[in-house]
C-alpha cells in the first residue's frame, strides 16, 4: 500500500480526482449494461426508466468520468511541466467536490426521478416532460458541474500566467500560450531564416491544455445559463404555476445549446486528446514533438474550427438554413479531419524516430487511443454530408461507429495511457500487475470497438437510436454481439480497478476521503 504521509497535497488531490473519477467510469458500465439488457429483451428496466437511464449516461461518462479524470491529470502536470506551484490547492479540493456532487445529482434526477429529457434537451421537451422536482434536481446537477469546470479553468489559467518579479511579460506567455510563436517560426523558414522562438514560453502540452481550457470555459458558460433557465422555470413547476414556452425561440436555442454542448465533442476533446499524445510521446521518448511548431499551430487551428462546427448535429433539421449546414456543418467539420490528422502524424513520427521503444502500457494505451480516434472520427466526417445524414442521423451509427468508438476506445485508451504514465509519478508505486494491466488492455481495445462496430451495423441495418424495440427480432443479433462486448468492457474495468486498488491499499484509498481512526498509523506503512 501506498503511504499518505508520502504524498504531497497536490498528488492527494490528483489521487481524488482519479478515484472519483473510475467509480463513474464504474456506474457508466452498470448504466449501459442495464441498457444493453433491456435491448436483448431482458426487461431489467421499465420504457420510462430506460430513457430516464439513458439520459444520465452520457453526463456520468463525460463530466463525472472523462472530465474528473482529465482535471486530476492536468492538475498535477500543468504544475510540474510549467515549474510552478499550482495557484490553489484549496480550490482544487472544492472542485472534485463540486463536480462529483453535480454528477450525483444529475444521476439522482433521471435514476430516481425519472427525467429523461436525453442530453439534447431540446426545446420545449426539458419543462414539459418533466416534474419540477426533476428538473430542478437536473438543472442544479448540471450549475454545479458547470461551476466545477470554472473553477478549474480558473486555477489552471491562475497557475500558467502568475508571474513573480523578472519573469518575463504576460503578453509573452499568452502569445506562447496561444501557440503563435509556432506561426512566427513556420513563416521564417518558409523565408529562409532560422527559427524566431528557440524556447518556447508555454511547453506543448500546456498550450494544448490552455487552448481545450478556452473551449471548456465557453461550454460552461453556455450549459451553465440554460441550466439556470431550467431551474426558474422548475421553481414557478413547484409552486404550480406555468411560465410559457414561447418566450425562447426552439431553434435559435438549439443552435446556441448545441454550439457549446459540442466545444466537448468537437473542441475540447480532440484539443485534450492532442495534448496528451504530445506529452505522452514526450514522456515516453524523453525527446521533443517532431515539427512542434506546426504542433502548436494547428492547436490554434483546431480551436478556431471547434467554434464553427456545432452545425453537423443538426444537418437532417430541415428548419436549419441550408447555408449554415454546408459551411459550418460538411465544409469547416470535414477539416477536422485534416487537424485530427497532423496530432496523429506528429506523435507517430515522434515514437517513430525514438525507436527502439519498449511496448509499456503507456505506450499501448496511447497506440490504442490514437486506433480509435483513427476508427471514430472518419466515421463522424462520413456522418457530415447533407446525404448521408439524412439516412445515419438518427440511427445507432451516430452513437455506436462515431461517439462510442471515440470515448471508449479513442478518448478512454488515451485517459488510461496518461493513467498509467503518471500514476507512478503521484503515488511512487508501479502498478502491482502488468498482467491484469494488459489484459485491462484488451479487454478495452476488443470490447470497445466490439461494441461499437455492432451497434454501427444495427444502425446501418436501419435501428433507430433513442428506440426500444421489446419484442420485435430485427436488431436481435447486433444488439447480443453489442451486449457481449460490453460484457468484455466491464471485465477490463474489474480488471483495472482491482490492479490499482491493491496496488493502493484499501485502508489508503479510504483515507484520501476519510480519516480513519488508524489513518496515523497506516500513513506510516510502506510497501
Amino acid at each position: 500500500m501506498i503511504s499518505l504521509k508520502e504524498l504531497n497535497p497536490l498528488q492527494k488531490v490528483t489521487l481524488r480526482f482519479v478515484v472519483i473519477a473510475l467509480l463513474f467510469y464504474g456506474l457508466t458500465v452498470i448504466e449501459g449494461m442495464m441498457m444493453r439488457a433491456v435491448q436483448v429483451n431482458i426487461p431489467l428496466l421499465e420504457a420510462e426508466h430506460f430513457f430516464a437511464v439513458l439520459n444520465a449516461h452520457p453526463i456520468v461518462g463525460i463530466f463525472g468520468y472523462s472530465f474528473m479524470l482529465v482535471m486530476g491529470a492536468f492538475y498535477f502536470l500543468v504544475p510540474t511541466f510549467t515549474k510552478k506551484e499550482l495557484y490553489s490547492v484549496f480550490l482544487a479540493e472544492l472542485n472534485w467536490l463540486v463536480m462529483a456532487a453535480g454528477t450525483g445529482i444529475v444521476w439522482l434526477s433521471s435514476f430516481i426521478f425519472h427525467y429523461s429529457a436525453l442530453y439534447t434537451n431540446y426545446w420545449p421537451l426539458p419543462v414539459i416532460g418533466s416534474t419540477g422536482v426533476s428538473l430542478g434536481l437536473y438543472a442544479l446537477g448540471i450549475l454545479l458541474i458547470m461551476i466545477g469546470i470554472l473553477i478549474f479553468c480558473f486555477n489552471l489559467f491562475a497557475t500558467v500566467f502568475h508571474r513573480e518579479p523578472g519573469d518575463k511579460p504576460l503578453s509573452t506567455l499568452i502569445i506562447s500560450a496561444f501557440g503563435l510563436d509556432g506561426f512566427v517560426n513556420i513563416f521564417n523558414r518558409f523565408r529562409g531564416r532560422p527559427d524566431k522562438v528557440v524556447e518556447p514560453d508555454v511547453p506543448l502540452p500546456i498550450v494544448a491544455i490552455f487552448r481545450g481550457t478556452i473551449d471548456t470555459v465557453l461550454d460552461a458558460l453556455v450549459l451553465g445559463s440554460v441550466a439556470i433557465v431550467f431551474l426558474v422555470y422548475a421553481f414557478f413547476k413547484l409552486k404550480g404555476a406555468t411560465l410559457p414556452t414561447t418566450w425562447l425561440d426552439p431553434l435559435i436555442y438549439k443552435n446556441l445549446y448545441w454550439w457549446g454542448l459540442d466545444l466537448i465533442a468537437d473542441g475540447l476533446v480532440l484539443i485534450y486528446v492532442a495534448g496528451t499524445w504530445y506529452l505522452l510521446a514526450m514522456i515516453i521518448t524523453g525527446r521533443q514533438i517532431f515539427m512542434q511548431n506546426f504542433a502548436r499551430a494547428a492547436l490554434f487551428v483546431e480551436l478556431v474550427v471547434s467554434w464553427f462546427v456545432w452545425s453537423h448535429h443538426l444537418l437532417s433539421d430541415q428548419t436549419q438554413p441550408v447555408m449554415m449546414r454546408i459551411f459550418s456543418g460538411e465544409m469547416i467539420t470535414a477539416f477536422e479531419l485534416v487537424t485530427s490528422g497532423i496530432a496523429v502524424f506528429l506523435t507517430l513520427a515522434t515514437l517513430w524516430q525514438a525507436r527502439p521503444l519498449k511496448m509499456t502500457m503507456p505506450l499501448k494505451f496511447l497506440l490504442g487511443g490514437i486506433v480509435g480516434f483513427g476508427l471514430g472520427v472518419p466515421a463522424g466526417i462520413l456522418q457530415a454530408d447533407l446525404g448521408m445524414n439524412r439516412i445515419l442521423h438518427n440511427t445507432q451509427w451516430v452513437i455506436g461507429a462515431h461517439a462510442h468508438m471515440q470515448i471508449l476506445v479513442g478518448l478512454s485508451c488515451t485517459l488510461f495511457a496518461a493513467l498509467y504514465a503518471i500514476f507512478p509519478m503521484v503515488t511512487k508505486r508501479e502498478v502491482k500487475s502488468e498482467f491484469l494491466s494488459n489484459v485491462h488492455f484488451w479487454c478495452q481495445m476488443v470490447g470497445g470497438i466490439g461494441m461499437s462496430v455492432a451497434m454501427g451495423f444495427a444502425g446501418l441495418n436501419g435501428m433507430l437510436r433513442r428506440t426500444l424495440y421489446m419484442g420485435d427480432p430485427t436488431y436481435l443479433q447486433e444488439m447480443y454481439f453489442a451486449a457481449f462486448f460490453g460484457t468484455i468492457l466491464a471485465i477490463g474495468y474489474l480488471v483495472m480497478m482491482y490492479n490499482l486498488i491493491s496496488t493502493i491499499g484499501i485502508p489508503s484509498l479510504i483515507s484520501l476521503f476519510i480519516r480513519l481512526p488508524w489513518s496515523k498509523t497506516q500513513s506510516n506503512i510502506a510497501s
